[in-house]
């Protein structure tokens, strides 16, 4: 049986980081944080984006350098321009959803609301495991 590949939605890589997820939660998130984390080239900025004091920042720094980051390739591109033009979705969540889709990603979100109706998309909230 082939294993579920993740794509880790910045409020998830955040609240793990802070250990903010029930024990369920993070031990499941710790299980795909040990195969690699993957995350998308957006929680990449929008986490090492945040004014962290020096000490976050170097905890955050080092979860960055120890994943795999999924840049933005043309179908990627094209995906979240049909999410956008399909829902009425920010542009940083059609791209982290668009990634997930087009990676064949099950994504780990907190905000599962903000991909409801997304065709394609499966979206998991360790907060609820």
């Amino acid at each position: 049986m082939e294993q579920s590949q993740y794509l880790i939605d910045t409020n998830a890589v955040i609240d793990y980081l802070g250990q903010k997820i029930p024990a369920s939660g993070m031990a499941f998130m710790n299980n795909v944080i040990n195969a690699v984390p993957r995350l998308s080239v957006v929680t990449k900025i929008e986490v090492l984006g945040f004014n962290a004091p020096p000490e976050h920042y170097l905890l955050l720094t080092n979860f960055m350098n120890d994943a795999a980051i999924m840049s933005l390739s043309e179908d990627i591109v094209n995906e979240s321009i049909s999410i956008r033009k399909k829902h009425k979705t920010k542009l940083p969540d059609a791209i982290i959803a668009a990634t997930a889709i087009v990676t064949k990603s099950i994504l780990i979100s907190r905000n599962i609301s903000d991909f409801r109706n997304i065709e394609g998309l499966t979206v998991i909230d360790a907060h609820l495991i």
